[in-house]
């Protein structure tokens, strides 16, 4: 089930632009792996890559956590007792 205010969550929660970003360096890492496959420091790069993708994820999991008044409101825009 979704949330009542699901297009604002799409647009503003940080958790999702940090997936988008996560999803881009996933996507990237056989693009440019395949580029650079003549370089003699493709493992660096595929390193890097691997890194900054975990990186996003994992500031996309404490993202999802934190409280952000601007998206959140009020308990989801529920009052207290329905939380």
């Amino acid at each position: 089930m979704l949330v009542h205010n699901w297009r604002a969550v799409l647009r503003r929660a940080w958790s999702v632009r940090l997936m988008a970003l996560a999803l881009l360096f996933i996507v990237l890492e056989p693009v440019i792996n395949f580029a650079a496959a003549w370089m003699p420091c493709n493992v660096y790069i595929q390193l890097a890559l691997s890194v900054a993708s975990g990186l996003f994820a994992a500031a996309a999991i404490v993202a999802r956590i934190v409280f952000q008044q601007q998206i959140s409101g009020e308990l989801n825009g529920k009052p207290p007792s329905e939380g």
